[in-house]
């Protein structure tokens, strides 16, 4: 009997031991306390005028390969462009695609210009044929992000 309940002891402490926990890399002035689980998949795109403090969760579609200073994410059905506030932090450039990631800062509709839409097909390393081709300015859900936390597990 008492070699029963030792074994039915070391049994509970190994399974309560085991914790599921997060494995997350953080950029700018992500609070890492932050509960994760609060951070929204959905954009309530009729109300996207005056809103500080936003939470996204996400998935990052690509990276600007020369800094990693932008990102796109897929939200829910729709596609953010993401900067980082004052440019003062960067994402990895590379190895973050497809990961989930968790970003805080404000959101709005914005109007990108043509001169600004060449800039990031540079970036992204477009061939000219491609940067001439754009001509007109793009409407684009865009955050200004002072914190990122993308999942590394």
């Amino acid at each position: 009997m008492k070699y029963h309940f030792l074994i039915l002891l070391f049994c509970l402490l190994t399974i309560f031991s085991c914790k599921n926990e997060i494995h997350i890399s953080t950029f700018g002035s992500f609070n890492a306390v932050t509960d994760l689980e609060k951070f929204s998949s959905v954009i309530d795109k009729f109300s996207l005028e005056n809103i500080d403090n936003n939470n996204l969760r996400g998935e990052i579609i690509n990276v600007c390969p020369k800094k990693g200073c932008w990102m796109n994410l897929k939200v829910n059905e729709d596609t953010v462009f993401v900067k980082f506030k004052d440019y003062g932090f960067f994402v990895p450039k590379t190895g973050v695609e497809s990961k989930l990631v968790f970003i805080s800062g404000n959101i709005s509709k914005d109007t990108i210009s043509v001169k600004r839409l060449r800039h990031y097909a540079e970036d992204a390393g477009k061939s000219s044929y491609e940067i001439e081709k754009i001509v007109k300015p793009e409407f684009k859900l865009s955050f200004l992000a002072d914190g990122v936390a993308i999942k590394t597990n």
